[in-house]
């Protein structure tokens, strides 16, 4: 699948998906139910522009867990567009061919309430929240009422209205990084993933020591 063939208010869960593991895959869900999506789209990026991507594992690697994923799964989509579309990977360039493609569509990006602080550093970010909404999930005890619009660095009005989108997922204690360390250590992953996942993990010795 090249792109999102859904219709409706659709989320969006962009990332390197390194690998893609339970705790996406719930917040997904969870976004799904509290903010009445017609579905989600799994949309992995080629080069992040926000991090090393050191250890990063090959594109048709992480699209293919990631389709083994949300298999069989309603709702769940996975689009290979910033894969085709190479070099580093923006949102605003996402969001505009999304748009492009689905203009009856109403575009939901889901994001981690730490990345709230860093949205200022995004490529034309005043451009991209005009064309999507961008909904930052929070584990429990985050308290959007505590932070200081301020401090998201961005201009009136989007600093109190990201501040008032702010969902609660489950507190789900799982992170690629850690499943990335347990392969190279021999440890084992299991549940911390789905099984078809770990299975293609084990098929084609990602992430092992070299």
């Amino acid at each position: 699948m090249t792109g999102s063939t859904q219709a409706g208010r659709i989320g969006l869960l962009g990332g390197t998906f390194n690998p893609v593991h339970h705790g996406h895959l719930i917040m997904a869900r969870d976004a799904m139910e509290t903010l009445d999506l017609t579905g989600v789209t799994f949309v992995p990026c080629h080069t992040p522009p926000h991090k090393q991507a050191q250890g990063l594992a090959d594109s048709a690697h992480r699209l293919a867990m990631l389709r083994l994923a949300v298999a069989d799964m309603a709702g769940f989509d996975v689009s290979d567009m910033e894969l085709q579309r190479s070099g580093t990977s923006y949102t605003i360039d996402t969001i505009l061919e999304l748009r492009d493609r689905c203009p009856g569509s109403e575009w939901v990006f889901l994001i981690g309430s730490d990345s709230l602080f860093e949205l200022h550093t995004w490529r034309r970010i005043d451009e991209l929240l005009g064309l999507c909404t961008i909904v930052a999930m929070a584990r429990p005890g985050f308290d959007p009422s505590n932070i200081d619009p301020r401090n998201l660095k961005l201009k009136d009005p989007w600093p109190h209205r990201l501040l008032d989108d702010v969902i609660t997922g489950h507190r789900i204690e799982v992170s690629a990084s850690d499943i990335r360390a347990r392969v190279a250590n021999g440890k084992s992953i299991r549940y911390l993933l789905p099984e078809a996942v770990e299975e293609y993990i084990d098929e084609h010795l990602l992430y092992v020591s070299k």
